[in-house]
C-alpha cells in the first residue's frame, strides 16, 4: 500500500520543475515496462532539477523497495496526481 499511496500522514509536494525530460521519459519507461531497476537513475534526475525532497529521493534510492506500477513517486513524474 505505502508503494502505491505513500504515506498519508506525511503528504508530498512536488515541484512542476522537476518534471524535466530525462526524469519524465525514465518515469515513462519504467511505468510501460514495468522495470523499475532505473529508481535510482531516476532519483539522480530529479535532484538534477532541484529535488530535495528527501521521501522521493530515498524511495528512489532504497534498495529494499519493491516498486510496481501505479508507484506514487512514478505517478508525480508523470502527473497522474
Amino acid at each position: 500500500m505505502h508503494e502505491v499511496f505513500g504515506n498519508p500522514f506525511r503528504p508530498v509536494g512536488f515541484a512542476p520543475e522537476w518534471r524535466i525530460s530525462t526524469a519524465i521519459a525514465l518515469a515513462r519507461e519504467m511505468y510501460d515496462t514495468r522495470d523499475f531497476s532505473a529508481m535510482p537513475i531516476l532519483a539522480d534526475a530529479l535532484q538534477d532539477a532541484g529535488c530535495d525532497n528527501a521521501d522521493i529521493l530515498a524511495h528512489c534510492r532504497d534498495p529494499h523497495q519493491v516498486h510496481v506500477r501505479g508507484c506514487w513517486v512514478i505517478d508525480l513524474v508523470l502527473g497522474y496526481e
